[in-house]
């Protein structure tokens, strides 16, 4: 595996996602802020390596800290928080790491620890956070194997592989241990507009792996589905809320309900961190604007004429349906998600 992010001694380091597949560039981060940063435009994405990001940058951010009591150093805390929860609204993960980083703040807290024993309870979080997000991807990988059919040719869309986790991947995850069980054939990488994470990111990361790709346009999977070239489909999420509807990279919706109406199974992995069970339904997910120029644009190079207006939501939302399951570390959640989400918690 090749490390999408790490803590080093002085600083965040991170591949530079922007650049990939042309250049393997990594950026160094030395403050919280260039972490936010990196996280708002896109260095890191993916909604598991935005919540590892987060807890390493409040790690970071309060390492550099210069308060010399409790009081002083829980404000900058605070305030860093804010900083980080306000960089990707609908990427549940992100906030879910900020409250572990807060809930370890508290104990200790409450424990009287100094300002460096609350440095390095904070660092030991981020680290855990980061080792377990891997662990939870291997884990949702052996799970989602088993019910990848013989020879199969798999679908996929945007990025969910290492590149989105703190390393191996959700949907990529499942790829790769189906592969490992020699059970793939082929997989067919939805170039996913507008920023095309699917032709640059995932494609590069199965080639790397030596795993059969096919980069094809959103606009092929419907008559690869029809003719029967798709066996299988697996995806990542963003958020999952409470009833199993599920947020993901905008182009989602559409290749589910192709699947349901060729008859291929749609499946979804994410770790425990991205459900959401104090959102009711994908209703209440925040969907992020992105900027107009990621559809204007490609590099320097303008698409669009002046004056057409743009929609550029980053995510859309698949409703609980049109799932076959929900692939998780703890096991493969089915319908009704209502009960099973709420199950595999306990």
């Amino acid at each position: 595996m090749f490390p999408t992010i790490e803590m080093q001694p002085d600083a965040i380091v991170m591949i530079d996602q922007r650049k990939l597949p042309a250049q393997e560039v990594y950026v160094h981060c030395t403050t919280a802020n260039e972490v936010a940063r990196a996280i708002k435009t896109l260095v890191i994405r993916g909604a598991p390596a935005i919540g590892v990001a987060a807890a390493m940058g409040l790690a970071l951010g309060m390492r550099n800290s210069k308060a010399l009591g409790t009081k002083q150093f829980a404000v900058e805390f605070n305030k860093l928080c804010e900083l980080m929860a306000g960089t990707r609204p609908t990427a549940v993960n992100l906030f879910w790491a900020i409250e572990r980083m807060k809930r370890a703040f508290s104990t200790g807290i409450r424990a009287g620890e100094s300002v460096d024993e609350l440095k390095a309870r904070l660092k030991q979080e981020s680290a855990r956070i980061h080792d377990e997000d891997v662990a939870s991807c291997r884990a949702m990988g052996r799970f989602g194997a088993e019910v990848v059919p013989d020879n199969a040719r798999i679908l996929t869309h945007c990025n969910a592989g290492a590149l989105a986790t703190a390393g191996y991947g959700t949907a990529l995850g499942v790829i790769r241990a189906a592969a490992e069980l020699g059970k793939v054939k082929g997989v067919f990488a939805d170039e996913t507009r507008p920023v095309l994470q699917g032709a640059r990111l995932t494609a590069w990361e199965l080639v790397r792996d030596r795993i059969p790709t096919t980069v094809i346009t959103e606009g092929m999977a419907g008559p690869l589905m029809r003719d029967g070239q798709i066996d299988f489909i697996v995806v990542g999420a963003d958020r999952i809320a409470a009833n199993g509807d599920v947020a993901n990279k905008i182009g989602t919706y559409t290749v589910a309900m192709m699947a349901r109406a060729h008859g291929v199974p749609f499946y979804v992995a994410a770790p425990l961190s991205t459900i959401d069970l104090e959102t009711p339904n994908g209703q209440a997910i925040p969907i992020e604007q992105r900027d107009p120029r990621e559809v204007t644009h490609i590099g320097p190079t303008r698409l669009t004429p002046e004056g057409a207006s743009v929609l550029n939501p980053a995510f859309d939302v698949t409703p609980h349906d049109l799932i076959a399951g929900i692939i998780t570390e703890r096991g493969i959640c089915r319908a009704p998600f209502a009960d099973s989400l709420r199950a595999v918690f306990s």
